[in-house]
Formats: C-alpha cells, structure tokens, sequence
C-alpha cells in the first residue's frame, strides 16, 4: 500500500483499473483458498473495445484494495470463441475445483456457452485455465433470435443436486433468461419454462444475476442456499439502456421461475429498482465466504472520448457489500469495510454548524481529490418547500437539471460540492431538495455534472432519485461520497440509494482541489456529523506480490 499519490494521465487512486488498454464488464469474482479473484473483459491491444475480440483479465488481492494482475485468464485461441471471450461467471465445484462458464462469439459469429477449469485448483492464484474441446457446452438454441444469447449467471445448485445456470437470449423477440441444468458441467438441458420473459420494449437483457438474500440482518448468502423461511431471492437485469435493474422475490426451485415481490412494477425490467441512479453498468455479485456477505462490482466506463489518448478506458466502482433493507423490498449498498485501511489524514466537525441560506463552507486541510466523505444535515424547518410539480415524479434526472445545485430554492439544495476548484468554476454538486407533495415531503438526490468540467466533449448530465426517507419524522439525511479524481459514488440514506459519475475537470492540472459543504436553500441546515478522509493509493495491478497477501 502506497501513501498519498497523485495517479498521472488522470488515472484513479483507489478504483480498479489494469495497467493499460480497454476493461468492461466484470466477470466471475469469487473468494477461493484465501485469495480474492476478479476476472473483466479485456482487450489487451488497446484502449477500445476494438474488434471485440475480448480476453479475461485477471487480477488477485488479499483484501479486494490491493490488487495485482497475473496474465490473462482466457484469450480468444479456439474456434467456439476465436471471436471473443465475453461475460459469464465462475463457480466453485465439488472437491475446491473452479469452473468459468461464459459466452464466445464462435467462428460463425454466434453466441454459445462455453466452460473453463482450473489446471491447477492447488495454485492459489489460479494462474491457468483450460477449455475442454467439448465446447460449446450449450450451443445457441434453435429458438433465440437475434443471435442474443450470452452472459451466464453464476451457477447454483438444486434441491435435486443439479446445477442451473441462467443465461439471457432473446427468443419470439422477448428479452427472457433460460435456465439450464446440469449434473457435471459438460452436458446441460433445458428448462421448459424460463426464469424470466419480459414485456416486448426489451428484446436484449444482459448480465443477469440471482442470488439470495437473508430477510433480516446483513449477513450474506451463498448462491446456492435455497428460498425458504428467512430467505428470499435478488433477480437483477442488465438493459440496453445501460442500466441495472432488480427485483426481490422468490425463486421457484420446483418451477424453476422466479416470482416477483413487487408485481405491480411489471415484467418490463425498466420499471424495477436500480442499482445505482447514475452511471454504471453489467454488475456482477459474489458471495465473500471469508466474511459472511455479497459483494457487488460494476463497470464504470469513460465519457468523455479519452480513451485511446490516455492509453486505459473503463474501471469498476469501488466494491460495495449489499444486504435486504428492513422494507424487505430495496438493497441497501456500502463500500466494503476494506476502504478503511486507506484512510490517511482525517478532518471533521467538533460540534455541529450551520450553513445558513446561500451559505458555503470549505473542508480543508486533506487531499481531497482521493477522499471519503460522510456528513449528516438536519432540516429544522420544512415550511419553505416547493411544491413538486406531478410531471417530475417520472423524471428525476430532468427535475435534477431544472432545479439543479445553482438553482436558489427552499429546503435545498444543500450537499456537497466535489472536485472543486478554487473559484468553483469548476465542481460536481451532490445535494438534496426537499419538495412538498401532497400531504407530505419528498426529498431528491441529485448530482449534477452541470459544471463538473469546462472541457468541451464531456458528457455533463445531471443524474437524481427520490429517496424513500420520512423527512418530516426524522428530520436528517445522511450522504457518504467516495471522490477519486475522475469517479464519484455516492450513497444517500444510508446506501440505499447510490449515484456514480465520471468527471473530468481541468483545473486538476494546475491545481489543488477543493471540497465544499453548500446550502443554497432559503432555510439554514444544520450538519450535525461530518468527517472526511484523505485515501491512500492503493497498489493497482503492478504485480506486488505483497497485494495478494490474505
């Protein structure tokens, strides 16, 4: 682990990266033999997705902070994925033995399932993978269309002692997730029934994933642990939208189908809970047996076109462990406990303060472009709300932009502003505003990218949510920001509702940057609690054999 550095060509200090060229999704994460293993699609020739002829990456930690890479764990070598060795999962089979399952674009160009074991399971870093030549082990079903068939779910097994795996495919034109079992992972049938269809506004879904969840307490589930008392099931989408999506329900191990909690959000995945309300994509969860939870990954890709000139593209968002809120209905997500060996210097308040209306106060005295930030507002007053127009209630990105960080209003906005220059030319604003609806309140979590960069090029959108919060009762709201030079994440109420953005400000390269605690409501607000850290640089696929040490 590494002090406090200044990562070049704009490169994170804690955030998953490889060294060099292009990553996307991430793939088969698992806990074996003391050694956390991440697997990403790859290209190891440049920093594009580029042919699409993908590999896996593969990098090894002790402690999922420090990584260090190893070589690739499939390259596009064999005609069932001489076109790209894209998505899928990895499992651990009787007797310690790992397998990957995942989707290659074969010499005619269609999607199969393939398999990959470990040469070695006694090597703990698993150095080496080989494909049986009876691949494809599930060739594309007469039925798909599209050529829409890849992404295989992590694989779990049956009461009957069958493994099942579920793979998305478009068949008669309908996004579904068919499920396949088998007793070995070489021969596989399929299920009559799928897991899932959905409406006909979504042909393609991509990377599912199910898995269970505990109905109390915050303590994970292995994949296969069945649905009973105690314990229902997660089923997330992944849509073309480039968005995640999921629902909580109960999986049908005699059907074979899973069954919606919420009903009433529909078949159309869109219309599900999300993952995160900002800009991530294709994550993927696992099951960590050295602590007992589920850890989630996700793709955050560039958006700003520097790719290629910067030499890398893409990272992941800093892993969160996830557990089943107390409503029994949404997913609550947090950085893993890990994140806390970073932290360096620390900075808070003594007592609480208020900003008072149109009210700024710096945070000063840490590196605040590598940084954790936790901060608690109390609203004394909610008299001053505005009234919420009905038309945003289904477009809180476009309620976010008209009423962004700069726009003066009533109970907020009120946040953070983030990667800031000394002027505030340049910043990323993540706030709430409290509306009045009806006979009660509702309170929106934005961040605006309005003025997060002056370069031209820069997708600046404005991202937001309604929190699920009795403002009126409780009176506080709690936000907990992860900054990292281009990538924000950031978890209001208590993670239950998550916001991840890229920036690219300019001034980074000539300056220090800044971080604000803001208010440009008419009503003062009260920070009860802040406390922010300075993160050291973690090590970051150097190869340190000391990354890997559990």
């Amino acid at each position: 682990m590494n002090g406090i550095e200044h990562p070049s060509n704009g490169r994170t200090a804690y955030h998953f990266q490889p060294a060099k060229n292009w990553q996307n999704d991430p793939n088969g994460p698992m806990y074996h033999n003391g050694i956390y293993h991440f697997f990403y699609q790859y290209n190891p020739r440049e920093a594009t997705w580029g042919d699409g002829k993908l590999s896996w990456g593969h990098s090894v930690s002790g402690d999922l902070v420090n990584w260090a890479a190893l070589e690739n764990a499939l390259d596009a070598t064999a005609h069932f994925d001489i076109n790209g060795c894209y998505s899928g999962s990895a499992t651990v089979l009787e007797g310690g033995r790992p397998a990957i399952l995942y989707t290659g674009m074969n010499a005619d160009m269609e999607q199969v399932q393939n398999v990959a074991f470990a040469k070695n399971p006694s090597d703990p870093l698993l150095r080496e993978w080989e494909k049986p030549s009876c691949n494809p082990v599930i060739p594309i079903p007469a039925d798909v269309t599209g050529n829409n068939f890849r992404d295989p779910t992590e694989a779990w097994r049956g009461r009957d002692g069958l493994w099942r795996v579920g793979v998305g495919a478009e068949v008669g034109g309908l996004g579904s997730i068919l499920v396949f079992r088998s007793a070995d992972f070489l021969r596989w049938e399929r299920n009559a029934a799928p897991l899932h269809v959905s409406s006909q506004q979504i042909p393609e879904l991509e990377c599912p994933d199910l898995f269970p969840v505990a109905e109390q307490g915050t303590v994970g589930l292995d994949v296969s642990t069945p649905s009973g008392p105690g314990v229902t099931h997660v089923l997330k989408l992944s849509d073309l939208a480039r968005e995640d999506h999921y629902m909580v329900g109960r999986y049908d191990d005699a059907a074979e189908t899973f069954l919606p909690g919420e009903p009433e959000r529909g078949v159309d995945c869109r219309n599900w809970r999300r993952f995160d309300h900002g800009h991530l994509y294709a994550s993927k969860s696992f099951y960590d047996a050295r602590k007992k939870r589920r850890v989630l990954w996700a793709w955050v890709d560039e958006t700003d076109g520097g790719g290629v000139a910067r030499g890398w593209a893409g990272l992941q968002a800093f892993p969160r462990a996830m557990w089943l809120d107390a409503d029994g209905k949404r997913l609550v997500q947090w950085p893993v406990e890990e994140i806390e060996t970073l932290r360096r210097k620390r900075v808070g308040l003594e007592r609480a303060t208020e900003v008072e209306a149109g009210g700024t106060k710096e945070i000063a005295g840490i590196v605040s472009s590598q940084a954790d930030v936790e901060v608690v507002f109390e609203i004394p007053n909610l008299e001053e709300a505005e009234t919420l127009d009905p038309k945003w209630l289904l477009d809180t990105p476009g309620l976010c932009a008209e009423k962004g960080a700069s726009v003066h209003g009533g109970v907020g906005p009120f946040g953070l502003l983030v990667m800031a220059s000394g002027d505030l030319e340049e910043h990323t604003a993540v706030f709430f505003r409290v509306f009045r609806h009806l006979d009660t309140y509702k309170v929106l979590m934005c961040t605006d990218l309005t003025k997060s960069s002056t370069k031209e090029g820069v997708h600046k959108t404005s991202y937001g949510a309604f929190l699920d919060v009795d403002v009126e009762k409780d009176k506080f709201l709690s936000l907990r920001t992860l900054i990292d030079h281009t990538v924000v994440e950031s978890f209001g109420d208590g993670g239950r509702t998550c916001m991840t953005a890229r920036v690219y400000p300019e001034h980074v390269a000539t300056s220090s940057t800044r971080l604000y605690v803001f208010n440009k409501g008419t009503c003062t607000v009260k920070v009860s609690k802040l406390e922010a850290w300075e993160l050291a640089t973690a090590a970051m696929n150097g190869g340190a054999s000391g990354s890997v040490e559990p």
